[in-house]
């Protein structure tokens, strides 16, 4: 069979596979290792099995991943995420729709120190949504506005999804963080807008709070002022070149895990759950980037990249086109699959095609642009039908709310991801902007 054939076929019978609820790591192992047997035989495959896992787990830069993932679950159990809901509906709450834009704040804020889209929707659901639900606010834009509040996780560093990024595009991590902070703010912005204009066309979906007094908004205060001092220590201290990413890593989960120990909640049996959440998620990751590894090798082999770069230059397409139809078929994908998955699936394929265009900008300012576009359509993809995992994560806390109405409750949110996807893809200078500022 032809290498080609091969390379193209491995992805439905993958999808095909994940369709029977295999995993996606075990999955692409699988596959990968079939298709190199297919092309050279038994040994190069034994050879990659003796030598890729070393390759890939002695790597520096993945050990910032169980520490990012540490100090997000300390920062679950030290019940910081319930300290920013209240502050931020302390000051929102008064304004109309206010209580579902602190929600949107507090993930944003938690997503700031926890990396994790589906950790924060979880967190922030447990939260919030009573709340939400207690004040009288509407099924589905409470559930709505949590499910897209969550996918901030996944955008405002630190994000695990843009690590493993960086490191399968040999990108500096730290850069990435720095690019992703203009698209975050305008997403947590845009969700804010769209709550306003959700309640103003259903007035009775987002009652008003009662206004809290500023003493009581700044003795809420003085419950988050250090989750604040620990993110600005950990971000500010990596772009001051003070330490590496990896290192900041390392003192954000201990600032939060000396914050976890004070709390009076926070027991052993929270310690230990912490440290088995940690292994048994960073085991996931780790699976997963194993599969990819032999997934990769395998489609290197079929040099379907090559052809699609072939391809593009053969028919002379313009290059934002190619970036256009690769963002579309993003949207698809996210109708089907987790954002891990599609990292991990189409980054080696398509990422190769894009550094072959001419954007007018660097190799490293394309492969910033290009991650941060494709973070952010991976993001939509958790709250898209059919699958949107946030979306299923708060239905399920939210047991008198149909599914349906949740699914209505993130169209305005959707739409906002829409126009944030075309400015980001429109104008590259507004991701790229801190790091020309910077760098």
């Amino acid at each position: 069979m032809d290498k080609y054939i091969l390379g193209i076929l491995a992805f439905p019978i993958l999808f095909s596979l994940l369709a029977f609820r295999v995993p996606i790591g075990l999955a692409m192992l699988l596959v990968g290792c079939t298709g190199t047997i297919l092309i050279t035989g038994w040994l190069p495959v034994m050879s990659l099995a003796k030598t890729s896992a070393w390759h890939l787990f002695s790597n520096y830069s993945l050990s910032v991943i169980p520490l990012f993932l540490l100090m997000g679950n300390f920062a679950s159990k030290a019940g910081m995420s319930e300290a920013l809901f209240k502050f931020a509906g302390a000051c929102l709450g008064h304004r109309k729709g206010g209580v579902a834009m602190a929600a949107i704040g507090a993930c944003a804020g938690f997503g700031a120190i926890c990396g994790s889209s589906l950790a924060t929707a979880a967190t922030m659901g447990k939260v919030a949504l009573p709340e939400l639900r207690r004040l009288g606010y509407s099924g589905a834009l409470s559930t709505g506005a949590l499910a897209a509040g969550g996918t901030l996780g996944i955008l405002i560093p630190p994000s695990v999804i843009l690590i493993i990024y960086s490191i399968l595009t040999e990108q500096n991590i730290a850069k990435m963080f720095l690019c992703a902070f203009i698209p975050g703010l305008l997403a947590a912005l845009g969700y804010i807008v769209a709550i306003s204009l959700y309640v103003r066309l259903n007035q009775n979906s987002g009652p008003i709070k009662d206004r809290v007094p500023w003493k009581d908004r700044m003795y809420l205060f003085n419950n988050i002022w250090h989750i604040i001092l620990i993110f600005v220590i950990m971000i500010g201290g990596i772009y001051m070149g003070f330490f590496t990413p990896t290192e900041g890593a390392a003192i954000g989960a201990a600032g939060t895990g000396i914050i976890a120990i004070t709390n009076k909640s926070f027991n052993i049996k929270s310690f230990i759950e912490v440290i088995e959440s940690t292994a048994v998620t960073t085991g996931m990751i780790f699976f997963v980037l194993l599969g990819a590894e032999f997934f990769n090798s395998f489609i290197a082999l079929t040099q379907l990249p090559n052809l699609l770069t072939e391809f593009s230059k053969e028919n002379n397409l313009e290059p934002l086109i190619v970036v256009a139809c690769i963002m579309i078929l993003y949207l698809f994908l996210g109708c089907l699959m987790d954002s891990l998955a599609m990292i991990l699936l189409t980054i080696p394929v398509f990422f190769p095609l894009v550094m072959s265009l001419d954007f007018g900008l660097s190799p490293e300012e394309t492969a910033i642009w290009f991650g941060i576009l494709t973070l952010v359509v991976v993001e939509v993809g958790l709250i898209t039908p059919p699958v949107g995992l946030n979306v299923f994560i708060i239905n399920k806390m939210a047991k008198d709310v149909p599914i349906i109405d949740t699914f209505k409750g993130v169209i305005p949110f959707l739409l906002s991801d829409i126009i944030r996807i075309i400015l980001l893809f429109s104008f590259p200078s507004i991701t790229l902007i801190m790091l020309w500022a910077f760098y």
